[in-house]
């Protein structure tokens, strides 16, 4: 007997079931809607700016970066998605792109029409709140990147990107959180964090060097994860993901004590 087919939208459900609870029929409505699936290459353009798309893109494995151009063309990244990843829902309200989103790897995509999003929000209120906490979180993680390359120093700045990667890479199952890929080269790992390539590879040899971490190629291995989060001032509060565990139970999540 055939195994019946696992919906593509399930990534975006388990993701978004991390952030806001979902009834069982809020899960069929979203798992109802058609989905267009196609398979990309790294470096694929799947949002440029100053597009008008009629559909929203959802990330369904691999990995993508968020990025915003110069008018001389230098490039700051602003943000890593990976699977289950609404990469731009923004665009079921605003019409006009104003940033680029662009694979980090060969990736699985999804396009779904923004007015059938649109549609089911307004029809299902917990939907729409799942949605709107989405947004609310990209944000938040985008005021802790602000604050990354405006304020940290290079180590701190290197050593955050480490932390929130394997964070998010292990609360979305892909990975374990001490252990992971980091599908980045160093020149965009400089992008995103303000720095030259050359000081990006000097500061992964001091992290290493100070056995926080070991490194083979994009392989990344937490050695001493405490004292990351330390050198990063990594605290994990600005994701979130606490949020539906305390809202389905009723109850405060348990603070956690300071570390460092």
């Amino acid at each position: 007997m055939d195994k019946p087919a696992v919906s593509p939208w399930m990534p975006v459900i388990r993701k978004l079931e991390r952030r806001h609870p979902l009834s069982p029929v809020d899960r069929e409505a979203l798992a109802a809607l058609p989905m267009t699936v196609r398979e990309v290459k790294a470096a694929t353009y799947l949002v440029r700016e100053g597009d008008q798309p009629e559909h929203c893109c959802i990330l369904l494995s691999g990995y993508a970066h968020r990025h915003k151009l110069t008018k001389e063309g230098s490039r700051q990244i602003v943000s890593i998605h990976m699977a289950g990843d609404m990469i731009d829902l923004q665009q079921v309200l605003l019409s006009r792109a104003d940033h680029n989103v662009q694979t980090l790897t060969r990736a699985t995509v999804g396009t779904v029409a923004t007015d059938c999003l649109k549609n089911l929000a307004l029809a299902r209120p917990q939907i729409a709140e799942a949605f709107w906490r989405d947004t609310l979180i990209d944000a938040s993680i985008f005021r802790e990147w602000v604050l990354n390359v405006g304020r940290r120093e290079a180590p701190a700045r290197i050593a955050h990107l480490l932390c929130e990667f394997g964070t998010r890479s292990e609360g979305a199952g892909l990975s374990d959180c001490g252990r992971f890929e980091l599908p980045m080269t160093q020149e965009q790992l400089a992008d995103a964090t303000g720095m030259t390539p050359v000081h990006v590879n000097r500061t992964l040899q001091y992290l290493g060097a100070q056995g926080l971490i070991e490194r083979k190629m994009r392989s990344i291995n937490v050695v001493d994860w405490q004292n990351l989060k330390r050198v990063a001032g990594f605290q994990d509060n600005y994701l979130h993901e606490e949020t539906a565990a305390s809202q389905a139970t009723g109850r405060a999540p348990i603070a956690q004590p300071a570390t460092g």
